[in-house]
């Protein structure tokens, strides 16, 4: 549950803050937030199956969004940014749709 409460308190966050992003980092924080959402639904996926570990969960939280983050950064730098942000938020959303399958199977074994 911890994956699902730290997303829940980020959203209110955000909401509430209302924070601004700087201009260099926003080709960047869609993709990070696709690769946050895939490690976060990981995690709760963890936790039902049982397996979960707080160690593994945070390392891949980070590397997921640093290595979707340094693709992008690659694409851009090649000229081919968006082709690799689509690659990467397909790649994500695969993985995304897995676990909430998981996940829905799981809670209502169906």
């Amino acid at each position: 549950m911890i994956p699902a409460i730290g997303l829940f308190v980020g959203v209110v966050l955000g909401l509430l803050l209302h924070p601004s992003v700087p201009l260099w980092l926003q080709p960047y924080l869609p993709i990070a937030v696709i690769a946050a959402l895939d490690a976060v639904f990981g995690g709760v996926r963890a936790v039902l199956d049982g397996i979960f570990v707080d160690k593994v969960f945070v390392v891949s939280f980070l590397s997921n969004v640093l290595v979707a983050a340094f693709i992008v950064f690659l694409g851009d730098q090649l000229g081919v940014g968006s082709q690799l942000s689509t690659g990467v938020v397909v790649v994500l959303g695969i993985r995304i749709f897995s676990n909430v399958a998981a996940i829905r199977r799981h809670l209502f074994k169906a």
